[in-house]
């Protein structure tokens, strides 16, 4: 070290002699030799050498799989979240909030001779892709869910019935939501285009039904005017197509009971509207509302099997709905006995929440084991008469038996009648254009309702095509 830096020193001062230079240097070398064989044995680690030959990754590629592993995480999460945020505050939508509960008796009344015929008996009453994102994006405004994603005529083609399923043209699953208005007699100012599309693109609804009364006043075998009723129903089979909804055409029996009493005039008017449309492939034909008091299973069949055949002699794949006894409560009946003659046939069931509860679930529930294609062409969330306490809870029970068995439901009713079951306040003059101040707390339910009951499906269409 000593000669190392006198060689140094002299070196700065230009004293350097030739004999020391000669000494130094090879000191200097050996020393240099030493170190630098020290510095590469210690960067030759064996144990490094392994590490790096035993599993062929070194840290980056440790690093971009954990990222992929986050990433794969992130991307199952997202679709989860599709589901449960957007859920959260799709009720947005609704500008008022339904309340949960209320004095509504709640018995579970399974009386079969409630008196539901009261709700009208009054005549003189006042895109795959574009789902996608509108779930995704539905947490963050108010706006409703478009209802690109809800089956429609132009993507579902015409309806079928397979096994105890309502299917597309593609046999996939179909259920529809809607509204039903009452009588056309009585309130036929709601059938209009403008109506008609805010139901479908505001409210998310995919079918409405025209409920023509046969024997009330002003019904089309009493004393009202049948060419008036079957323009009605004419248009509200236009509007419907314009707005791409599929419409359901009633035959609205409730005060005659039974259905074989305007048996004729059912087949002559069943015969020139299918005639009429028979290349459509958006109706669904409605044949018996509610038979009632004394009329068993075997007259409606009867009656059935003489009004099918004139329907289908024009089209003969359309779906057709059967009442059932009881107000359209015995599906039971039906399941036992179904007609086995006809296809895309389905039998009809009604319910008020407030009055008809686990019972007539479990005889749903019954009916479905035993192969029973059931339609709620009717319901409402208050009482048989259609007045009345509204039930919440049983209704939310309702919608979630048929949301889980796919069963397809129709609300009663688009008016603005002084009772329980209308959608409008009796205040309420418009014809469309409604806002949530114009509808009353069964209106305000069924948007809220309609609102979510959508959000959920195509949260689930979205995490069946993220998972497939």
């Amino acid at each position: 070290m000593n000669a190392f830096f006198f060689i140094r020193r002299n070196h700065r001062k230009n004293r350097t002699t030739a004999p020391v230079r000669f000494v130094a240097c090879p000191i200097s070398v050996l020393f240099l030799w030493i170190a630098l064989a020290l510095f590469l044995s210690g960067c030759k680690s064996p144990a490094h050498t392994v590490d790096a030959s035993v599993d062929g990754s070194g840290p980056a590629e440790e690093e971009n799989g954990a990222k992929a592993t986050a990433d794969s995480d992130l991307a199952a999460g997202s679709a989860e979240n599709v589901g449960s945020g957007d859920l959260r505050n799709s009720s947005s939508s609704s500008a008022q909030a339904v309340p949960t509960d209320d004095d509504s008796d709640k018995s579970s009344t399974t009386d079969d001779s409630s008196d539901k015929g009261s709700n009208a008996d009054d005549s003189s009453v006042k895109n795959n892709s574009t789902s996608d994102s509108s779930v995704k994006n539905s947490s963050t405004d108010d706006s409703p869910l478009p209802a690109s994603s809800l089956p429609a005529p132009s993507t579902s083609g015409a309806l079928h019935v397979s096994g105890t399923q309502l299917v597309d043209s593609k046999e996939q699953p179909v259920q529809l939501r809607g509204i039903s208005t009452h009588g056309l007699a009585w309130f036929p100012d709601y059938v209009n285009e403008e109506c008609f599309a805010q139901l479908r693109y505001e409210w998310n609804v995919n079918v409405i039904r025209l409920a023509m009364y046969t024997a009330e006043s002003g019904g089309y075998c009493t004393d009202g005017d049948p060419a008036r009723l079957k323009e009605l129903i004419r248009d509200g089979i236009r509007f419907a197509a314009s707005q791409d909804l599929y419409v359901i055409v009633d035959w609205h029996v409730l005060s005659e009971q039974t259905p074989n009493q305007y048996l004729e005039e059912a087949k002559t008017f069943f015969g020139e509207i299918s005639q009429e449309f028979a290349q459509e492939t958006h109706i669904l034909y409605e044949i018996c509302n509610e038979p009632n008091g004394q009329t068993s299973w075997s007259e409606i069949q009867a009656y059935a099997r003489n009004v099918i055949p004139i329907i289908r002699a024009n089209d003969p794949d359309a779906v057709i709905l059967i009442g059932t006894p009881n107000w359209s409560q015995m599906v039971d009946q039906a399941a036992e006995d179904p007609l086995t003659e006809y296809d895309n046939l389905m039998y009809t069931l009604h319910f008020y929440a407030a009055t008809h509860q686990d019972d007539l679930r479990a005889k749903m529930e019954s009916a479905l084991s035993l192969g029973l294609p059931i339609f709620v062409s009717e319901y409402g969330i208050c009482d048989a008469s259609g007045n009345g306490g509204l039930d919440f809870e049983q209704a939310n029970a309702w919608i979630a038996s048929l949301d889980q068995h796919n069963i397809s439901y129709v609300a009663w009713n688009l008016s603005n009648k002084n009772e329980s079951s209308a959608l409008l306040r009796d205040s309420c003059t418009k014809t469309s254009g409604f806002t949530s101040e114009d509808l009353s707390a069964s209106g305000q339910w069924l948007h809220e309702m309609l609102q979510k009951v959508h959000a959920k499906t195509a949260a689930d269409r979205f995490t069946r095509r993220r998972i497939s």
